[in-house]
């Protein structure tokens, strides 16, 4: 079972069970003209103008994979369910686009190097964030960039990770680090949010 950042076990959860309906959430499938238009536009500010190499870590049923697809970039995305990759193998059929069954923290890729390593709501429940996010380093080409999307959920026993620590772990491996709120943009979630959500963006 995954630990969270402060080391308390994040809940157990059966990605293969939750795969038919995980894209019934408005920020998961992007099914909302609004809600998608809204996700393609931060992509299309975090990710390279020019097509690149995008990982996709944890990419659950490709949402997020599509939206990069359709700018142009060559998408892996990597995701520990059989059934998530299936459900994302198929919404990118026909796409530039390969979906691998792997664990996000050693994702089978290789000696691959990518441009953009992209990643939402993972990080979060991974032991050793820092340890993480070095291997992930690792994974990028010189001048690569991380697109982290995290948040801190819930008021009575919140879970997450707060923006300034994850900024905090990026700043000795990256050469610059950015942190965008994005709480208070109801579009992305469909709904207007009290939580902390945001992305950090860091280029080597």
């Amino acid at each position: 079972m995954p630990n969270d950042s402060d080391g308390t076990t994040a809940p157990r959860v059966d990605w293969d069970a939750a795969a038919a309906s995980f894209d019934d959430e408005p920020d998961h499938g992007l099914r909302d003209p609004e809600v998608r238009g809204a996700w393609a536009e931060r992509l299309r500010d975090w990710l390279p103008e020019s097509p690149g190499d995008v990982l996709d870590l944890g990419c659950g049923t490709g949402s997020l994979s599509l939206l990069a697809a359709e700018q142009g970039h060559h998408v892996t995305g990597v995701d520990l369910s059989p059934a998530m990759v299936d459900l994302a193998r198929a919404k990118l059929a026909g796409r530039d686009a390969v979906f691998l069954v792997g664990d996000a923290t050693a994702p089978p890729v290789g000696a691959q190097r990518y441009d953009v390593l992209l990643a939402r709501h993972l990080l979060w429940a991974l032991p050793d964030p820092a340890r993480v996010l070095r291997r992930w380093r690792g994974l990028l080409r010189p001048g690569g960039r991380l697109v982290l999307v995290e948040g801190v959920w819930g008021t009575v026993s919140p879970v997450g990770i707060p923006a300034e620590q994850l900024a905090g772990l990026l700043a000795p491996i990256a050469g610059h680090v950015r942190v965008e709120r994005l709480s208070g943009d109801p579009l992305l979630w469909g709904r207007t949010v009290d939580d902390e959500r945001y992305a950090v963006l860091a280029r080597l």
